[in-house]
Formats: C-alpha cells, sequence, structure tokens
C-alpha cells in the first residue's frame, strides 16, 4: 500500500512520520528520540513546546515542535494540519500523553478524578479523531496508544482514575481497530509495567491517604510508587521495540513491556479461561432453549 513516497506503508525500510503527544519526557521523549535515531521524522507534542526545541535541536528539519493541549479537540485538529503542513502526511499516531494522581476512590476530590480522565481518556479521544480523517484518506497508518497493564489486569490500588482510563482506552481501540481496518489503518495498545520515568514522580500528586486504606493505597504507594530501587523497566529499550514493531508489516493488537506486564498478561489471561470455563455451563443457561436450571460450580 502507497504512502506517496514510493515505498510501502509500514515496510522495514520505509522513513515514517510520527506524531507523538506528551513528547517533553518518560517515554514520549524516548519514543520521539528511536524513531528520529531511526531516520524517521517527527512531530513532538507537549504543553510546553520549548522544552521540546532543546532536546531535539540536534535533529533540525526532522523534528516538529508542537504545542498541545490534549483535552482541547480544536487544538488537536490544529497540530494535525500543522504536522500535515510540513511533512504531508501522518504514518504513525502515538497516544502517550497521560498522568496518574494517588487517592482512594471514597476520598478522592470528585474534580481531580475527573481531570484526569479528560487527559488519560478524552485525550486519546480527541488527538485520534482529529487525526483519521488522514488516516483513512491516505489509506495506511499506525495508531499506538498508551495504555499500562493495569489496563488490562486492573487491581492497582490508589489509582482509579487512572485504570479506568485505560481500560476505556482498550476498548475504544478495540472498536477503533474494527472500524478503521478497511481503510488500512492499524491499532496498537501498548501495556508498560514499571519503567525509569517520572511517571510515580513530578507528574504524580499524593493526596491525603485515610488510615483504613493505608494497607492497600498506603502499602502500594510506599512499595511500588515511593521504592528507592526504581523501576525495572529501560524507557530507551521499550522505544527502541515500539520503532522497530511498527516498521513492520504485522504489528500485535497489544504489546506489554516489561517483564512485570509479560507475567501479568499471561496470568490474567490463565485466570479469565479457567473462570469461564468453570461457569461456562451456567453462563450458557441463560438463554433460550439451553438446559436451566443448571448446578452452579
Amino acid at each position: 500500500m502507497s504512502n506517496g513516497t514510493g515505498q510501502a506503508a509500514g515496510g522495514d525500510s520505509e522513513q515514517q512520520v510520527w506524531f507523538i503527544t506528551g513528547s517533553s519526557r518518560g517515554l514520549g521523549r524516548a519514543l520521539a528520540t528511536a524513531a528520529l535515531e531511526a531516520g524517521d521524522l517527527v512531530v513532538a507534542t507537549a504543553r510546553r513546546p520549548e522544552t521540546l526545541t532543546e532536546t531535539f535541536a540536534a535533529y533540525g528539519e526532522r523534528m516538529l515542535p508542537l504545542a498541545l493541549d490534549v483535552t482541547d479537540p480544536q487544538a488537536a485538529r490544529r497540530a494535525v494540519d500543522a504536522a500535515l503542513g510540513r511533512f504531508g502526511r501522518i504514518d504513525v499516531l502515538v497516544n502517550n500523553a497521560g498522568y496518574a494522581n494517588v487517592a482512594p476512590v471514597e476520598s478522592a476530590d470528585d474534580a481531580d478524578f475527573r481531570t484526569q480522565f479528560e487527559t488519560n481518556f478524552w485525550g486519546v479521544y480527541n488527538v485520534t479523531k482529529a487525526a483519521l480523517p488522514t488516516l483513512r484518506h491516505q489509506g495506511f497508518g499506525t495508531v499506538v496508544q498508551f495504555s499500562s497493564i493495569g489496563g488490562r489486569v486492573g487491581g492497582s490500588p490508589g489509582i482509579a482514575s487512572y485504570q479506568a482510563a485505560k481500560f476505556a482506552v482498550d476498548g475504544f481501540s478495540r472498536v477503533l481497530a474494527t472500524e478503521t481496518a478497511p481503510f488500512g489503518v492499524r491499532v496498537m495498545v501498548v501495556e508498560p509495567s514499571g519503567f525509569a520515568t517520572d511517571w510515580a514522580g513530578a507528574s504524580m500528586t499524593v493526596h491525603d491517604i485515610p488510615e483504613a486504606y493505608d494497607a492497600t493505597v498506603g502499602e502500594m504507594n510506599r512499595r511500588v510508587r515511593q521504592s528507592t530501587a526504581g523501576a525495572a523497566g529501560d524507557p530507551r529499550r521499550a522505544a527502541e521495540i515500539i520503532v522497530r514493531t511498527v516498521h513492520r508489516t504485522e504489528v500485535p493488537s497489544h504489546l506489554p513491556l516489561g517483564v512485570d506486564a509479560a507475567s501479568m498478561a499471561l496470568d490474567h489471561s490463565r485466570h479469565q479461561t479457567a473462570e469461564a470455563t468453570t461457569w461456562e455451563k451456567v453462563s450458557r443457561s441463560a438463554d433460550f432453549g439451553e438446559p436451566y436450571p443448571v448446578e452452579l460450580p
């Protein structure tokens, strides 16, 4: 499938045009760097684009820094238009911008809970929707949605808004993949475990944790989010893996990254299969024409 350069979209040797949100730090910055090091072109967006100019100055005209608040749909459309104005197409759209604050559901501030969701889900929706007419018209493209392994398995105390948004991103992306496949658009959900970024540092606010939740939210916060040992994941390696994967003809629908992510994904799938199998007769008995009642397991 041609991308207008005479090369096959998604080919191993093709120079790609990346549009990446949240590029000023963490996995977003690592991914922008990896794409540029691979010889690709990058539209790097952030709330403060001046930080991008300094970080990526060595790459010259191959990098376009743009200001973007992903919660603003009109800003998303302007950023897409600016990307097309510079490079003429978008091969890879990466929704990376996101953050999490910590609080139990019971004591969480409602406004903060909603604000996190605005970035972590609606930001993905806004940027994806802004780029879709271009991807459909081109007849090719890859959408990379950053979720987390928590967006698959859930249950991490203290970050209900973040994980709820990541579950929503996953559901949204599954439908998106079905709707856009006829247009040659691929969708890949990235599911990292813990990486050495400031996700649990400067990007995270830890609200007061009531004593009743110390054994769950408090313990998780101390053991994982404030651990002096640091996260196991290497952002540079993760970024290089994503770039290499996107350059392939086929991409996975979901890509766990990290030892914990791989283990948790497999354990979760095994548990789901075992539970569904245990309750299969009960589940089937709800339909007309099926044996009923049946014994509960």
